[in-house]
């Protein structure tokens, strides 16, 4: 099992700058995607134990079809741009729970909006190869100008002296969310998938509903494993 916990910032560094050569933005020639996952971790503040849900969706119509939740642990700190480094050693134990692999997978936090194109979603997606997208609540790197107020307005981020990702509002007059490929896809490919993952929610719902489900797991009311979804709950 992979682990992070004795690196220094300069190691962590050099590590991002090695996995940066094997990104790749040319996998995918048509959307024909049926299946598509959510990513994300929960912790009690102060603690270095880490709760992992991987939530798999069909696609385009977000139905709920199953989900893995593992836990883990970190001592690796919180510096901004090394995301990675805390949550993916959990995130894995969640995806090799998971006996079909979804399509693609979107994590919480960014892509290829990184100073060194290493987002969690683009460590993710070098380490597993495997198809990402970065969609974060808060805007790390790159330029912008604000979209306009209506849902679906976007506007090009800035950053490597080219597009590298979009603002996107899912919701009107609501913060954008920020959207950059992580691994195997294009900016505009990524783009065009979280838009059809946005619901009535600010989070698009591959990250949304693995938020909540992971909550319900850290605080209990769900178990570690995989858990395959017959019937498509009201829950989420």
């Amino acid at each position: 099992m992979i682990s992070y916990n004795n690196l220094t910032l300069p190691q962590a560094t050099a590590i991002q700058e090695e996995l940066r050569t094997q990104l790749r933005f040319d996998l995918v020639k048509e959307q024909d995607f049926n299946t598509i996952g959510g990513a994300d971790i929960s912790f009690n503040k102060g603690s270095n134990q880490f709760f992992a849900a991987i939530v798999m969706l069909s696609f385009p119509y977000m139905t709920l079809q199953g989900y893995a939740l593992a836990r883990g642990s970190s001592d690796f700190p919180y510096v901004p741009g090394f995301l990675g480094f805390r949550e993916i050693p959990s995130l894995l134990k969640a995806w090799e729970m998971i006996p079909d692999k979804p399509d693609l997978l979107v994590l919480d936090g960014q892509g290829i909006l990184h100073p060194r194109k290493m987002g969690i979603a683009s460590h993710f997606g070098v380490l597993t190869q495997h198809l990402t997208i970065g969609c974060a609540k808060n805007s790390l790197f790159g330029k912008y100008e604000e979209p306009g107020l209506q849902k679906y307005s976007e506007s090009p981020i800035y950053g490597h002296n080219e597009i590298s990702g979009y603002a996107l509002r899912t919701k009107d007059r609501t913060q954008p969310v920020y959207v950059s490929p992580g691994y195997g896809l294009n900016v505009s490919q990524a783009l065009a998938v979280i838009r059809k993952c946005v619901n009535k929610y600010r989070i698009p719902e591959p990250t949304r509903i693995a938020h909540e489900i992971v909550n319900q797991f850290r605080t209990g009311k769900l178990k570690e494993g995989y858990h395959k979804v017959i019937q498509n709950p009201e829950l989420f």
